[in-house]
């Protein structure tokens, strides 16, 4: 356990756009990639939308995997992987509303079948297969769009139907699990902020998603420390034998990086020289 000093890193953009369908979730989410990536045959579509993203194959070479049915968190992953194994940058999921639809429907199922009808108690297990699709789009090194169809929620009160605003198809909080989140209304097509951690739309009038705004996000996803700075910076101050081999570890993709791996060893031998001054000659029996 080591207290240091908090640097932001660059990152990889993890955002969600949420809209009703027709409100151009699809589009604004190619758009936007294209001005993040800049380069329409590093972007792929995992498309669960009957084949709505090829209807925009105008606007650039990207590439496409159309996802059938069952759309399960397990084949979500296995897509996410080709994409990222094909070395694309950029993956939007349009949609991600249908791997939650699913796994309802099996937990129903499950909950039949193992749980004598508890369905509370069988989300014990399908909630670790939801956590398995969360996790992979978290954490993938790749940047990510997904996209969530919403409905308006509505109550009645004193005899009159009243709007609450939008609900994803989603689980709960899903929005919140994500570096930025976006809902786009369905008769402008204008964006607005449900959650921000770039602070680059917070308090800002909506706006229409465009190439700028791809660009803008990428401004401030390289604007922190890269992964070899900060991994060399938590080198410098590791204080034991123990703590470097933690850092080596956790940095398998600069492994084979020259200036990674001599800064490594110089550390190693910082770090291993007090304890060779430390080791007392042993004395041979009769000597004085």
């Amino acid at each position: 356990m080591q207290l240091k000093k908090a640097t932001r890193k660059a990152v990889k953009l993890k955002l969600n756009l949420s809209a009703p369908s027709g409100a151009g979730k699809t589009y604004s989410a190619l758009r936007m990639g294209y001005g993040l990536v800049g380069d329409w045959t590093k972007i792929a579509v995992i498309d669960t939308e009957n084949g709505s993203a090829s209807l925009y194959s105008h606007l650039g070479d990207f590439n496409v995997i159309d996802l059938e049915p069952p759309f399960t968190p397990e084949r979500y992953v296995q897509a996410i992987n080709a994409c990222i194994d094909a070395g694309m940058e950029l993956v939007i999921i349009d949609s991600s509303s249908h791997e939650w639809a699913t796994l309802v429907q099996e937990n129903d199922v499950l909950a039949q079948t193992s749980f004598k009808g508890n369905s509370w108690a069988a989300w014990s297990k399908s909630n670790l297969r939801h956590d398995l699709f969360v996790n992979t789009v978290l954490h993938s090194p790749v940047h990510i769009i997904t996209c969530t169809r919403s409905k308006t929620e509505t109550v009645q009160e004193g005899g009159k139907i009243k709007k609450l605003g939008m609900k994803d198809q989603q689980r709960d909080g899903w929005e919140y699990e994500l570096t930025v989140s976006l809902e786009i209304d369905r008769d402008t097509h204008f964006a607005t902020p449900s959650k921000d951690r770039t602070q680059l739309f917070e308090g800002q009038q909506p706006f229409m998603i465009t190439e700028a705004t791809g660009k803008m996000i990428r401004d401030w996803c390289d604007s922190g420390l890269s992964e070899k700075q900060v991994a060399i910076s938590e080198m410098e101050v590791v204080q034991s034998i123990d703590d470097l081999k933690t850092v080596w570890s956790k940095y398998k993709s600069l492994q084979t990086d020259a200036d990674f791996v001599k800064i490594k060893d110089q550390r190693k031998s910082e770090l291993s020289e007090p304890q060779e001054n430390n080791v007392k000659p042993i004395k041979k029996e009769g000597a004085a």
